[in-house]
């Protein structure tokens, strides 16, 4: 084995024991995914060294500052907080890395993937499949265009992940959650943001929680609400 592979596997370790568990991530599951899945196979050119550092990476060697891979704790916790069963088809919104996507694919029966971006739809497919992860669709697909039109495909799902923060959840994204059905985004505006968990408990019912603090870029294509009042 070589001194680089060694690297990578007691940086993965420290990665685990540093900074996701102190996160409170501490199902088993998940935790044996952090160690399976190897993350350095999803960053981009030139970041391999950091994969496993406390940090948000760039999704292009020169793109843009808001399209980044986000922290592994924040990957962490946000697939241990869906808490996906084996039968679950999940809708993730902004493919990014297609590390969050393989962790949900890895837990999940199947995960459709909409990428704004084709360059980077196109890296997550060769990545996925290197990785060998076969029960997932991405697509090259504007999430929010013609009133979530791509979104509907495929709909009710059992699970929503929305790769980025948001001001507040779309509406029309929670009606295509089955019921049961789980959506996680990030939501607030700086200098903090909060973890958002929303589970549809009925017809037009639904219950909210927020667990934790964090911040991410916003995801590109949705609209800010109007902050003006009268």
């Amino acid at each position: 084995m070589s001194a680089a592979h060694l690297s990578a596997d007691q940086a993965r370790f420290n990665m685990i024991e540093q900074q996701i568990r102190p996160w409170e991530v501490l199902d088993a599951r998940v935790l044996a995914l952090l160690d399976s899945v190897k993350r350095d196979q999803f960053v981009s050119a030139g970041h391999t060294s950091l994969a496993y550092a406390d940090l948000e990476l760039p999704l292009l060697p020169h793109g843009s500052a808001n399209q980044v891979m986000l922290a592994p704790k924040v990957q962490a916790r946000l697939v241990q907080d869906l808490a996906l069963q084996q039968t679950d088809r999940v809708l993730e919104i902004g493919t990014g890395s297609g590390y969050t996507t393989a962790l949900l694919a890895s837990l999940a029966q199947h995960v459709t993937s909409l990428e704004l971006h084709p360059n980077l739809a196109n890296i997550a497919r060769g990545r996925l499949s290197l990785a060998g992860v076969t029960n997932v669709d991405v697509r090259h697909a504007d999430a929010t265009a013609d009133q979530f039109a791509a979104c509907r495909q495929g709909a009710p799902w059992d699970a929503i992940v929305v790769n980025g923060s948001l001001a507040e959840v779309p509406a029309a994204l929670l009606d295509l959650l089955a019921d049961g059905g789980r959506l996680f985004a990030i939501t607030g505006d700086l200098p903090m943001m909060r973890a958002t968990l929303i589970t549809r408990t009925g017809p037009g019912q639904f219950s909210t929680r927020q667990p934790w603090d964090t911040v991410a870029p916003r995801l590109q294509g949705f609209t800010e609400p109007s902050r003006f009042s009268f």
